[in-house]
């Protein structure tokens, strides 16, 4: 027997067993599903410095940024998960219609099953742990492929997965694109990706074969739309720290910032010095601050966008500067930049930061609505007549106004895109309803004397 059909085979024997176990979850206790989160989190903590090793070898995560970013994040989905959970898989009763009397209905929450999760590698240890909170709290049991481009934290998700679980709950493979392919001719109940749109059409399509279902948490261009009646450094401070928080490489990242044109030349003075401010220190690139690029391909992918803008006119307001060696790409604010230009029409998951220019508002979501649904939209203004209008004018998974990112981190929100972006929710009692199966039941009673 060959090493590669020796693994075949485990995954197909950690498949079968896993699925046998599907008719005894419907009726675990509350306590039980609590006491696999509690031991997960356990494990998280007593492997922190781990963790914090490998997100630093694979990316260039500094301590703080990988326990602020990845670790902490998870940490709260469980203890909210353990909060909660009593009250999420407690039976519903919904009332009876008057048409329908003497019949008494509720719903029941049952685990979808096999739950097959397949890791990004951009935050490689937050992007795995965070679904896993609510495929267990729903039940499920899963296998775990973490993404082969950060291979020292794949590694650790192994060896924690491995010391806080049973396979028959929970299973790692590691592995390549080729690991991926085969765990997807399983007949799992549930696919969860995080990725990018183009491998998630991949994955919808594997997954249909099974007619599994399927949440798929993508990205997209996801803009800052800057009001007139704005403070323009608290807007411009805001927009760079989520430009280029993890080098760019963050779904939610701000993609791009509208600015009124009257005040996009001061906006973008305001830009620049928050960059200087943020991560320079003495004009040297703190490169503790800024993570690597993950690998040469998406490094040449990136320049290739500035110059590419460069070519149809744009200016580099700041930045530019890169180093092959390091995979380092200074945070790079270009302005004058042509809506043609490829770094409008693609998502670029990484440190550069156009600033367009507008003069109504119209055109502003016009451009929106002809490039797909982002993941998120930031709305910077206190005007609420300018709010709802692009509230209602625009489609986006999540929003976050006067801010970034800050509706991700809230737990009572669903998380998730719109078709382009991706499709399905989770987050707090969102994620457990999507990993579960909401099953109708209605009883009639016997008819009255």
């Amino acid at each position: 027997m060959t090493l590669e059909t020796a693994f075949n085979a485990s995954i197909e024997n950690t498949f079968t067993s896993q699925r046998q176990t599907r008719r005894a979850r419907r009726d675990e206790t509350v306590d039980l599903r609590k006491a696999r989160l509690l031991r997960l989190r356990e494990v998280i903590v007593a492997h922190i410095d781990d963790i914090e090793q490998a997100l630093f070898e694979d990316l260039r995560k500094t301590p703080t940024g990988g326990k602020s970013g990845e670790i902490a994040s998870v940490l709260g989905d469980i203890d909210t998960a353990v909060a909660h959970l009593a009250d999420w898989m407690a039976v519903k009763p919904v009332p009876s219609s008057p048409y329908l009397p003497n019949t008494a209905a509720h719903i029941l929450y049952e685990p979808r099953g096999n739950v097959l999760l397949l890791g990004a590698w951009n935050f490689p240890f937050a992007l795995v742990m965070a679904p896993l909170v609510p495929i267990i709290a729903a039940g499920n049991s899963a296998i775990i492929k973490p993404n082969e481009l950060t291979p020292a934290t794949s590694r650790v998700v192994a060896k924690l997965i491995a010391e806080a679980f049973n396979p028959n709950d929970v299973a790692v493979f590691e592995g390549g694109i080729e690991v991926a392919e085969r765990l997807q001719e399983l007949p799992f109940d549930h696919v969860f990706f995080t990725g990018s749109p183009a491998v998630g059409k991949r994955v919808m399509a594997a997954a249909a074969r099974h007619l599994s279902s399927v949440t798929l948490e993508l990205g997209g261009k996801c803009p800052a739309i800057i009001g007139p009646d704005v403070e323009l450094l608290q807007a411009a401070a805001k927009v760079v720290g989520g430009r280029f928080n993890n080098s760019g490489q963050l779904c939610l990242s701000v993609d791009h910032a509208w600015i009124p044109r009257n005040d996009a030349q001061a906006f973008g003075e305001k830009v620049k010095a928050m960059v200087a401010h943020q991560f320079y220190e003495n004009g040297q690139l703190q490169l503790e601050k800024q993570p690597r690029i993950v690998n040469e391909r998406n490094f040449d992918r990136v320049l290739g966008y500035i110059n590419d803008a460069l070519e149809r006119g744009a200016r580099i307001l700041c930045g530019g500067q890169s180093d092959r060696e390091t995979l380092t790409i200074h945070p790079t604010v270009l302005v004058d930049v042509p809506r043609d230009a490829r770094i409008m029409q693609e998502e670029i998951f990484g440190p550069v930061l156009p600033i367009l220019a507008y003069d109504e508002l119209d055109e502003v979501l016009e451009h929106i609505d002809g490039n797909g649904k982002p993941l998120a939209m930031y709305v910077f203004s206190d005007d609420e007549n300018f709010v709802e209008r692009t509230l209602h004018g625009s489609s986006s998974g999540g929003v976050t106004i006067n801010h970034v990112m800050m509706h991700y981190v809230e737990k009572n929100l669903p998380f998730g895109g719109v078709n382009g972006s991706g499709m399905g929710r989770y987050h707090g009692h969102a994620g457990f309803l999507e990993l579960s199966n909401a099953r109708s039941v209605l009883t009639q009673g016997k008819p009255s004397a």
